[in-house]
């Protein structure tokens, strides 16, 4: 079992003992989702991929949270925001903007990248370096300006 699974775990058996039932509704939530993806696999999901699942998770949860916003349903927006808290904390530590912008530059320096062509290779090398630490829309940004000049 993976460690990030395992600790997902442990973190529902903890909270179904201090009978935090909002929080354990949405750990249950997450785990049901990877447990649902490895039953379609039909594989065990390592740590790389259980992130990529909770990055989709708090993606949802970030769009949600920003139309209930906009519509000014607060009620449905804090439950949002209490979902993204909870999922944030098996997420590891985000990458500054300086250091993301960094590890773009000389990663399309060491590959020699000069134009469009060569942004899949750059962004499948960014993608495994920066997994569940940066937004990957954000270095597709940044490897485009950069590849565009």
């Amino acid at each position: 079992m993976s460690q990030l699974k395992q600790t997902l775990s442990d973190t529902i058996k903890i909270a179904m003992k201090a009978r935090e039932l909002e929080r354990v509704k949405v750990l249950r939530n997450v785990q049901s989702v990877v447990k649902q993806i490895e039953i379609d696999r039909q594989t065990e999901l390592d740590d790389a991929q259980v992130l990529e699942v909770l990055q989709k998770q708090l993606k949802q949860r970030q769009e949600s949270l920003t139309i209930f916003t906009e519509n000014g349903r607060d009620d449905l927006a804090t439950k949002e925001q209490f979902e993204i808290d909870i999922i944030n904390e098996f997420m590891p530590q985000q990458m500054s903007d300086d250091e993301i912008s960094a590890l773009v530059n000389a990663e399309i320096a060491e590959q020699n990248a000069t134009s469009m062509r060569d942004m899949g290779s750059v962004m499948g090398v960014l993608k495994t370096k920066t997994a569940g630490r940066a937004d990957p829309a954000l270095i597709s940004k940044l490897v485009k300006d950069a590849l565009q000049g």
